[in-house]
C-alpha cells in the first residue's frame, strides 16, 4: 500500500490572483492552486465586493503542495521573486488594498519560515519589502470564472499583455523547477 504524500497549504496574496495562480500551477510539487479571498471581515465575499476595496479581503491563491518536493521556504522564495513585494496595495496597474502583498501563515512553523524568507528577500530588492505576515483565518474560493483564468483566456488583453510576459519570465528563471500543472477545476 502506497502512502499518500504529506500535503501543506500556503495562502499568498501577491497581486491579481489570475497571475499568481498561473505561475504557481507550474511549480513542481504543487498539487493544486485555487484563487480566492482572505484576510478580510466580510464572510463569503464576491469578486465585486472585494474589488470595491472595503471588505478587507485580498485576492489570494491557496496552494496545496507536497513538502517532500517543494518546501514552504522555497515556495516563498519564488513568491518574493514573481511579484513586487515593495509596493503597498499595488501590483503594476492593479491598485487597491485587495492587491496587497501578504503571506497568511498556517501555524507557528510557517510564521517563522515566512519571517526568515522575508528577511532574506530584503537583499533582492532595492526598496523595503512591505509584505505582511498574518495569521490565516479563513479562505473563500473565488467564483468559477476566476479559476484557471489564464489557461482558459490566454488571448484576453490582460492575459496577453500582463500575465503572459510575467509567466514567460518565470519559466525562464525557474525552468529547473517546473512540473506538470495540477488538474483544473
Amino acid at each position: 500500500m502506497t502512502q499518500a504524500p504529506a500535503v501543506e497549504t500556503a495562502t499568498l496574496g501577491g497581486g491579481c490572483f489570475w497571475c499568481t495562480e498561473a505561475i504557481f500551477r507550474e511549480l513542481r510539487g504543487v498539487l493544486s492552486v485555487e484563487p480566492g479571498y482572505s484576510g478580510g471581515r466580510t464572510p463569503a465575499p464576491t469578486y465585486e465586493q472585494v474589488c470595491r476595496g472595503d471588505t478587507g479581503h485580498v485576492e489570494v491563491v491557496q496552494v496545496r503542495f507536497d513538502p517532500s518536493v517543494l518546501s514552504f521556504e522555497r515556495l516563498l522564495e519564488v513568491f518574493f521573486q514573481v511579484h513586487d513585494p515593495t509596493t503597498p496595495d499595488r501590483q503594476g496597474a492593479d491598485v487597491g488594498p485587495q492587491y496587497r502583498s501578504v503571506i497568511f501563515f498556517h501555524g507557528p512553523v510557517q510564521r517563522a519560515q515566512a519571517e526568515e524568507v522575508k528577511r532574506r528577500a530584503e537583499a533582492w530588492w532595492e526598496e523595503p519589502i512591505v509584505t505582511r505576515v498574518e495569521a490565516f483565518t479563513a479562505f473563500y474560493p473565488a467564483e468559477a470564472e476566476h479559476r484557471t483564468y489564464f489557461e482558459r483566456n490566454p488571448s484576453q488583453p490582460y492575459c496577453a499583455f500582463v500575465i503572459a510576459p510575467k509567466l514567460k519570465k518565470f519559466r525562464e528563471g525557474f525552468s529547473s523547477e517546473l512540473g506538470p500543472s495540477p488538474p483544473g477545476p
